[in-house]
């Protein structure tokens, strides 16, 4: 496992909450957790952590090579992001290089967050299992003083657990992993208007 820098790549878009979420509760939560399960400390990547000074691009395409586990978080803007989709897309290609996500060999490399809404994400967002943290999707930070704290908690736990299924299922790294350019988004398709009679 030489070649890997991350357990987990957080993809998401910096468009609505889900940014001041990640800060406020899901990261740090995350890793705790996680800590609890793996015996060696769990890294996690997460863009706001990139270095100063770095070609951004270059080093958002190498941390997603040098990942095990993709967590992208849902929301309607992430599929509108250019490079969210190449992130996601990249490691889709990573799974069907190695024949993943088949009958033969159901393990995954993905595992997102439903963050916000599921109505109008595009089809090949629905093949794949989501963990449902809309009930706990709560931005600021007072939301730690709340009775709700205590259930998003314990989300995180099972969901770390299912992380360390995931990470001890990884294959060996090799230096060849896809990383898929940027590609053009999924544009939600716009409501439909009422048609009114004569």
């Amino acid at each position: 496992m030489s070649g890997y820098k991350f357990d987990v790549f957080i993809s998401y878009c910096r468009r609505g909450n889900v940014r001041k979420w990640l800060e406020n509760h899901f990261y740090q939560t995350l890793v705790d957790c996680l800590s609890d399960q793996l015996a060696a400390a769990p890294t996690v990547y997460v863009d706001w952590a990139m270095p100063r000074g770095v070609h951004w691009p270059s080093e958002l395409k190498k941390a997603v090579r040098h990942t095990k586990i993709m967590v992208p978080v849902f929301n309607p803007p992430y599929f509108e992001s250019r490079w969210c989709m190449a992130e996601m897309r990249s490691m889709r290609e990573r799974e069907r290089m190695l024949g993943l996500r088949s009958v033969e060999k159901p393990q995954t490399l993905l595992y997102p967050i439903l963050f916000a809404d599921s109505v109008n994400f595009p089809p090949e967002s629905r093949e794949l299992s989501w963990q449902d943290f809309k009930e706990h999707a709560h931005p600021h930070p007072s939301f730690q003083d709340t009775v709700e704290y205590l259930p998003f908690h314990k989300r995180v736990v099972a969901f770390a657990e299912d992380l360390a299924e995931l990470l001890a299922q990884v294959p060996e790294w090799r230096p060849e992993w896809p990383v898929v350019d940027l590609t053009e988004p999924y544009l939600i398709p716009p409501p439909r208007m009422p048609r009114f009679d004569e």
